[in-house]
């Protein structure tokens, strides 16, 4: 399968169940973001995937890591504010990091 595609999909899992910790916690509104911006990626890889046209693929995959780079950020301001332990914090960082520069490579390659 798509390398992206599985990435991503594993990424959202494990945002998924970032937010339930979080939830847990009590942290509603951040961890609502988080959850929408880091389940958004893998959906829009997806749609891209199925594309009708290379329009069509560059435009999802433009989406994509416009999310990816709203969920770093989020990642960022809920480890920061102390939400996220580190160990929880540094692989999903590192996830969507490297979720980035794929969706870069691949945008940057369009033609």
């Amino acid at each position: 399968m798509n390398v992206i595609v599985d990435k991503s999909k594993s990424f959202a899992l494990a945002i998924i169940n970032a937010h339930k910790i979080l939830c847990s916690k009590h942290e509603f509104i951040l961890s609502q973001q988080l959850l929408r911006s880091g389940t958004s990626i893998g959906s829009k890889v997806k749609e891209a995937v199925s594309g009708q046209t290379k329009a069509d693929f560059y435009a999802k995959l433009l989406i994509a890591f416009k999310d990816a780079n709203e969920t770093e950020y989020w990642l960022e301001l809920l480890y920061e504010s102390g939400y996220l332990q580190k160990s929880d914090f540094a692989g999903m960082y590192a996830d969507c990091q490297e979720i980035l520069k794929i969706l870069a490579a691949i945008v940057k390659h369009r033609k």
